[in-house]
């Protein structure tokens, strides 16, 4: 079986440990774009096994599956990496961008601070919940941000982007190293 290079290993292995915003790697998954009309929503829900979340800016999570609302006809899907992709459905799209995204979370007291260093979004709790996702630009890069926890966030990156990204969050951390 193909093993799946993770280009921020080598980042992360030399990065300096801060517990306010400590940044770490998400391992291999599964990631696929669904795009569906409105007819086809649920079924094409079933088919990747997670239902897909209607309100704007919202995730699902169902098992080991996570949906994430990313526009009125997209979502990211995540799941374990041996999901296998379902077969194409005439209402939609089904489309496999494992290999081509890589995920970072960022955690702690800090970890807002440090993801607004280079991204504007309100992200107080109030503004944006546990649970909310959004599509936006951090610094120079589009993302999808996540909130899974109060002071845990995911994000989730096209690879070649990666280690920008990365570099800019270590750049914010060393506000709180010692």
């Amino acid at each position: 079986m193909y093993e799946r290079d993770l280009p921020l290993l080598a980042m992360a292995a030399n990065s300096a440990e801060c517990s306010e915003a400590s940044l770490s790697v998400v391992p291999p998954l599964t990631r696929i774009v669904v795009r569906a009309d409105h007819n086809s929503v649920r079924t094409l829900g079933d088919m990747v096994g997670v239902e897909l979340p209607m309100v704007p800016g919202r995730s699902n999570q169902y098992n080991d599956r996570v949906a994430l609302w990313l526009g009125p006809d997209e979502w990211l899907v995540l799941a374990d990496e041996s999901v296998a992709l379902p077969v194409a459905y005439p209402g939609g799209s089904i489309v496999d961008v494992s290999h081509a995204v890589t995920g970072i979370v960022v955690s702690g007291s800090r970890a807002a601070w440090a993801i607004n260093a280079y991204c504007a979004l309100d992200l107080y709790l109030v503004a944006f919940p546990v649970g909310m996702c959004t599509r936006t630009v951090f610094g120079k890069a589009e993302i999808v941000l996540w909130r899974t926890a109060a002071e845990i966030f995911r994000i989730e990156v096209a690879r070649s982007f990666a280690p920008y990204v990365w570099a800019c969050l270590e750049e914010a951390q060393r506000e709180f190293l010692a």
